[in-house]
């Protein structure tokens, strides 16, 4: 584990945007600014190439900003796939034994939910292999997605700062919940005989009734993510 394995536990926090809301901001400002592009032209104005290819491009780019790499090597943006479910991302390591503990929970929770919610195995760590992230899905029976998050690009969306932790997004992607799957642990070296909080399954059963979550961030115990900005 070395100096990453390191226990936290915080309070809640309360949020009002994230970077997917944000996103959906800045399409409908570029999609009014297209128009008036347009307009523009027929009025026969010039204008620089260089904005409208911009404005083309923009999107583009801000789905790159959302995207991870699937175990192929593709570029994967798991907050476009499945629109008509929520979004769980769940952020593991592999050398984190709170990580490794917590496989049957969130594979409970995934197949109880897959008909409404996405689930997302992400790989923050930059060593992570591709062959090393697939032993470890064989090895705990996992049978999600993985994605692996070296440049922390998902990281940052569902502000997950150790393993395991997850990020709820609703069917807006916006960030809805972010932090531990419920309270086990009390520390690295403490469990609880069994969990008296369930925060993961909490925030999806709010968001699918459409109420507001109690409280939309909790951070929770386990193995830091190294390198975070």
């Amino acid at each position: 584990m070395g100096k990453h394995a390191q226990a936290i536990v915080a309070g809640g926090g309360v949020r009002s945007s994230s970077g997917a809301g944000w996103t959906l901001i800045l399409e409908t400002l570029r999609i009014q600014i297209v128009l008036w592009v347009f307009s523009v032209f027929r009025l026969g104005l010039r204008f620089p190439v260089s904005i409208v290819a911009a404005l083309v491009f923009c999107p583009a780019l801000a789905r790159a900003q959302q995207s991870a790499l699937d175990l192929e090597g593709h570029s994967v943006n798991p907050l476009a796939a499945d629109s008509g479910k929520i979004a769980v991302l769940v952020f593991l390591r592999r050398d984190c034994p709170v990580s490794a503990r917590y496989a049957p929970a969130i594979q409970q929770i995934s197949k109880q939910y897959a008909d409404r919610a996405s689930f997302w195995l992400v790989y923050p760590d930059k060593t992570d292999s591709p062959q090393a992230i697939r032993k470890y899905l064989q090895d705990y029976g996992y049978h999600l997605p993985a994605l692996r998050d070296p440049d922390h690009v998902l990281v940052k969306l569902g502000h997950a700062q150790i393993t395991p932790e997850v990020a709820v997004f609703d069917h807006n992607r916006q960030l809805i919940y972010d932090g531990r799957i419920d309270d086990w642990y009390v520390d690295l070296s403490r469990a609880r005989p069994a969990p008296t909080t369930h925060e993961l399954e909490d925030a999806i059963r709010a968001v699918l009734a459409g109420k507001p979550v109690g409280k939309s961030e909790v951070r929770g115990v386990g193995c830091y993510i190294s390198d975070l900005e």
